[in-house]
């Protein structure tokens, strides 16, 4: 399991990193640990890779993810990170993330995988209306 924070600006723009050791961008946040709650996780991770203490928000997904690669299948829960500003300084692990930059949502596709995009969109979608989405790789899934 792992979980991610989705931040956005003022404008608009979701706030994506570049991990060293992948190939593509995603969004903050990483593995849950043993013993720990993805909300514990959400915390942790963004402390970690942007230098923030600062508490998730309210659950706006969760995502199964089938196998890829050589990852096993798996969930991903995303949590709001409200809004930042742009001007605030970051402090990324030099051995963990190169660069942090706001992308506007119609260039999602050019840093992220497709079903990361889906994600990040369908997430994005469950802040608007205030209701969490149940995914699957990125799917919303409509009983």
């Amino acid at each position: 399991m792992a979980t991610t924070v989705l931040f956005t600006d003022g404008e608009g723009r979701l706030l994506l990193v570049d991990p060293t050791y992948k190939p593509d961008w995603e969004l903050p946040g990483g593995m849950i640990e043993d013993g720990e709650s993805p909300w514990l996780a959400g915390r942790r991770e963004v402390a970690e890779e942007l230098g923030i203490d600062r508490p998730p928000g309210a659950l706006l997904a969760v995502d199964y993810v089938t196998a890829a690669d050589v990852l096993p299948d798996g969930v991903i829960i995303v949590f709001d990170g409200g809004m930042l500003d742009p001007a605030q300084p970051l402090s990324l692990p030099p051995d963990e993330l190169g660069a942090a930059t706001f992308v506007e949502l119609h260039r999602l596709e050019e840093y992220l995988p497709a079903r990361h995009a889906r994600r990040a969109r369908a997430a994005l979608a469950a802040r608007a209306t205030g209701c969490a989405v149940y995914l699957e790789d990125g799917h919303p899934i409509k009983p």
